[in-house]
């Protein structure tokens, strides 16, 4: 399984992909009690979780409304967690603007039930259809390996090079 992206990198005409920075996770101590949202994404089993981000909803610094659309899209899908907080790039690949994983405000889904986002056998349909739900889970930024039309919010959804292989959700707050 992926344990997510715990670097950047910069592309160049002439060298191709390199890597520029790494950024190792640094989730926090667990805070005391465990919210409930978080003991039951936890103790969900359609919901699969490396231990950075498993330590990310531990450390309590995880918007509610990603925890919200994580438990709403369990109810639909089984799915793998790639990254949440810890060790994602402090801005969007390939530009100055900040992202919103550093600050809990994301995940990056890199499997729906049971299909690799990446696989080219994985049903485009599948795919389109969880990006919906996300939208319809409140992510106001949707990206994946295709672009659905329309969208609640002008560019909801977005398809680019780096998301060929999981989905992006995140949300404003």
């Amino acid at each position: 399984m992926p344990a997510g992206r715990p670097w950047t990198y910069g592309w160049s005409a002439r060298s191709g992909w390199t890597v520029t920075a790494l950024h190792p996770a640094r989730p926090g101590a667990a805070v005391a009690p465990v919210p409930s949202r978080v003991r039951g994404i936890l103790s969900d089993p359609r919901i699969e979780l490396p231990p950075a981000a498993r330590a990310d909803l531990l450390g309590g610094r995880v918007h509610d409304t990603v925890l919200a659309a994580m438990l709403r899209l369990a109810g639909t899908y089984r799915m793998s967690v790639s990254i949440v907080r810890s060790g994602h790039p402090l801005d969007v690949f390939g530009t100055r603007r900040p992202s919103d994983h550093p600050r809990g405000r994301a995940f990056d889904v890199w499997r729906i039930d049971g299909h690799p986002v990446v696989d080219p056998g994985t049903s485009r349909t599948l795919i389109e259809r969880f990006m919906r739900d996300a939208a319809a889970a409140g992510s106001y930024n949707v990206g994946g390996p295709l672009r659905p039309s329309g969208g609640t919010t002008a560019n909801q959804f977005f398809s680019d090079a780096t998301h060929h292989d999981h989905v992006h959700i995140g949300f404003r707050t």
